[in-house]
C-alpha cells in the first residue's frame, strides 16, 4: 500500500470511527466499522488483510478523545454525516402512525390474540410491541386472549400460556386482562343461539367436497331453509357431542354469490374429537371456528383496534355478517405485512422450532440458534430493544424485513455504559513471554468510567492469543495493558516501548489471557458452541452480569461449571 492510499485508508477510518462514536455515544469499535467502510470504499478490498492493522491504531487516537472532541472532529470531517445523526436525534417521538379515528373513542381497547402452541418466535413480538405502545401512547387498555379453540390442528401447548406471559412481561409490558377462549365456551353458544333465532345460521350435514362443489358453484346447500327449531335443536345435538367429527357443522348464513367464494356460508362451528388438553375444557366436543369466536370476543371485550396480517383480510369480511345480524358495530381494522427475520438459519415458525427440539437439534426454545424471545433473553439483548425495533417497522401493509443488527445496535445502547470489558482468547494459540515484561496488566474495566478501577491480570510465563492475531517475525504487538513485544525465536520479548508505538500506527493492539491462570469458556453462540480461555476475573462475575468481550462482542453469563464458565454471545 503506497503513502497515498494509507493516507486516504486513515481519513476514511477515522470518519467511520467517529459516525460510529457519536452515534452510539461510546467508544469505537474496529469490527463494527469495517462493513460501512469497505461499503463506501470498495476499492479497499484488495487490501483487507492490511486494513484491519491501520484501523486499530486510527481507532485507538480516536477513543483517546473526549465526546465533545469527536464530534466536533466529525463535524469538521464529515459535517453532512453529523447532521443526519442530529436529525435522528431530533426525530418525532412516534415511530407508529396515529390510530385511524382514534379521537372518537373514549377508551383505545386493543388486544393480542396468540394461539398459545408454544413461546413466541422474534416475529410474535411485533404485536405485543406495537399495542403495548399504543396503549401507553393513548394511556389506553389492553388484554392477552389466547385464542386456543383448536385442540386438535393447533393444539395448544400447557406450559405455553404462562411462557407468552413471561415473554410479554420480557418486552416490557402487562396486559390489563387476560382471558382464555376456551374458558368462553358457553358464550360463544348462546350467541350461536341468538344468530339461529335471527336467520342468520344453519346446520349443515354435507361432506366438505360436496358444500365445496356447491359454493363454487354458488349454489345453495339443501339444508340452508331448514326451520329455526330444527336448527336449534340440532345445534344442541352438536353441543351435547351427538355427531363425530365432520358429521355436522354450523355454518353463518351469507351470500351465497358473493364475488369471494370464502366467504359465502363459511363455517361458525364443527366437532372434534380429540380433547382439549386443558382440564377445564377437556369435555366440549364442539368447537368455534376463529373467525366467529375471535369476531365475538372482539364486540363483547369492547375493542376498537384489530391489528392483524392483510393475509387475515377475509376475516373481517367474515365477521361482518354477524356483525351486521348483531348490530354491532366494528372496529376498526390495520392491516399490515409479515416481518421477515435476517441472520438465522432456523425458519421463524412455532412448528418448525418446536419439531427441531423434539429431533434434539436444538437443545430447547432458548438455544442461542433459536429465533425464539427465550434465546434473546438468554443472551443478554433487552425486551425494550427488540420493542424498538418492532415499532419503527411501522404498520406497512407490506412485507417488512428486520435485520437482526438493529436489534443489536438498540441493545448496544442500552448495555454499552453499564457493561466492563474483559478479556477472552478463543481457540488461544500459546506463546512465552521474554524479556522482563510488568508482573500484572491493570486495563480499565470501562473506559469511559476511570471510577469503576482497574482489572488485575497476572502476566505469567506464557499466553494465549487468537490464531488471527499471531505476529510474523520480527513482528512487534501490543498486548493490551501490558505492553509492546517483539515475536523473536518463538517467544514474545518485551520490549519496553511505550504507547506512541501504537498512536503512530506501527503495531496492532491486541487482547490476550495468561495461559496458566485463565477461566476455560464455552461462548454459546448463533454457530455452535465456541471453545476458549478468559481473564481469571470472569470467574468473580455474577450469573447473569453482561461482559464486553474486548474485540470479540458482548456476552451474559449464565453460569459457572466445575470445569468452565457458561456464556451466551449476544452480538458485537
Amino acid at each position: 500500500m503506497n503513502d497515498e492510499l494509507r493516507e486516504r485508508v486513515e481519513r476514511e477510518v477515522e470518519k467511520h470511527a467517529l459516525l460510529n462514536a457519536v452515534k452510539h455515544e461510546s467508544d469505537a469499535d474496529v469490527g463494527a466499522i469495517m462493513g460501512p467502510l469497505m461499503g463506501d470504499n470498495p476499492e479497499f478490498r484488495e487490501h483487507g488483510d492490511e486494513i484491519p492493522g491501520i484501523a486499530g491504531g486510527v481507532v485507538g487516537r480516536v477513543n483517546d478523545l473526549a465526546y465533545e472532541e469527536k464530534r466536533a472532529r466529525l463535524e469538521e470531517l464529515a459535517p453532512e454525516e453529523l447532521a443526519e445523526i442530529e436529525a435522528e436525534e431530533e426525530e418525532d417521538e412516534h415511530d407508529l402512525p396515529d390510530l385511524p379515528n382514534a379521537e372518537e373513542y373514549d377508551e383505545i381497547r386493543m388486544r393480542c390474540a396468540p394461539n398459545p402452541n408454544g413461546p413466541w418466535h422474534v416475529g410474535h413480538a411485533r404485536m405485543p410491541a406495537v399495542i403495548g405502545t399504543y396503549r401507553d401512547r393513548y394511556d389506553g387498555w389492553f388484554c392477552v386472549r389466547f385464542d386456543d379453540t383448536d385442540p386438535e390442528t393447533k393444539r395448544p401447548d400447557l406450559e405455553a400460556y404462562d411462557d407468552i406471559l413471561e415473554d410479554l412481561d420480557y418486552l416490557g409490558f402487562e396486559p390489563d386482562a387476560t382471558y382464555k377462549a376456551s374458558d368462553r365456551l358457553e358464550t360463544y353458544y348462546d350467541h350461536a343461539r341468538e344468530l339461529i333465532e335471527l336467520g342468520g345460521a344453519y346446520t349443515c350435514s354435507c361432506s366438505g367436497e360436496d358444500f365445496s362443489e356447491l359454493k363454487n358453484s354458488g349454489e345453495a346447500c339443501p339444508h340452508r331453509e331448514k326451520d329455526t327449531e330444527t336448527v336449534l335443536a340440532e345445534f344442541e345435538a352438536m353441543i351435547d357431542g351427538e355427531y363425530d367429527s365432520g358429521e355436522m357443522v354450523l355454518r353463518v348464513k351469507t351470500d351465497i354469490e358473493h364475488k369471494n367464494p370464502a366467504l359465502r356460508d363459511w363455517v361458525a362451528f364443527r366437532m372434534i374429537d380429540t380433547p382439549h388438553p386443558r382440564e377445564e375444557a377437556s369435555e366440549y366436543r364442539c368447537w368455534p371456528m376463529l373467525d366467529f369466536q375471535s369476531g365475538v370476543d372482539d364486540h363483547l371485550i369492547g375493542i376498537t383496534h384489530i391489528i392483524r396480517g392483510i393475509d387475515l383480510q377475509d376475516s373481517a369480511k367474515r365477521q361482518q355478517f354477524v356483525y351486521d345480524y348483531f348490530d354491532w358495530e366494528y372496529p376498526e381494522v390495520i392491516h399490515w405485512g409479515h416481518v421477515q427475520l435476517d441472520d438465522y438459519d432456523v425458519k421463524m415458525s412455532t412448528s418448525t422450532i418446536s419439531e427441531l427440539i423434539d429431533e434434539g437439534k436444538l437443545d430447547g426454545w432458548d438455544d442461542p440458534r433459536a429465533p425464539t424471545l427465550k434465546s434473546l433473553r438468554r443472551r443478554g439483548i433487552r425486551g425494550e430493544a427488540i420493542v424498538d425495533a418492532m415499532t419503527k417497522l411501522g404498520t406497512s401493509t407490506t412485507d417488512v424485513d428486520l435485520a437482526m443488527s438493529s436489534i443489536y445496535a438498540n441493545n448496544r445502547d442500552l448495555i454499552d455504559d453499564e457493561t466492563d470489558r474483559h478479556f477472552l482468547v478463543r481457540d488461544g494459540v500459546q506463546l512465552p513471554l521474554g524479556g522482563s515484561p510488568p508482573d500484572e496488566a491493570n486495563p480499565p474495566l470501562h473506559p469511559n468510567h476511570e471510577d469503576r478501577g482497574v482489572r488485575e491480570i497476572p502476566a505469567s510465563d506464557a499466553v494465549l492469543l487468537e490464531e488471527g492475531d499471531l505476529p510474523g517475525r520480527e513482528e512487534r504487538i501490543w498486548l493490551k495493558g501490558l505492553g509492546c513485544f517483539q515475536y523473536t525465536r518463538d517467544t514474545l520479548q518485551y520490549t519496553g516501548d511505550d504507547i506512541d508505538v501504537v498512536r503512530e500506527g506501527d503495531v496492532d493492539v491486541i487482547h490476550w489471557v495468561p495461559a496458566d491462570e485463565s477461566v476455560p469458556v464455552r461462548m454459546r453462540t448463533m454457530d455452535g458452541d465456541v471453545s476458549g480461555h478468559a481473564e481469571p476475573g470472569v470467574a468473580d462475575l455474577e450469573p447473569d452480569e453482561m461482559v464486553q468481550f474486548e474485540r470479540v462482542g458482548f456476552a451474559r453469563i449464565d453460569r459457572h461449571d466445575e470445569d468452565e464458565t457458561v456464556v451466551y454471545y449476544a452480538h458485537p
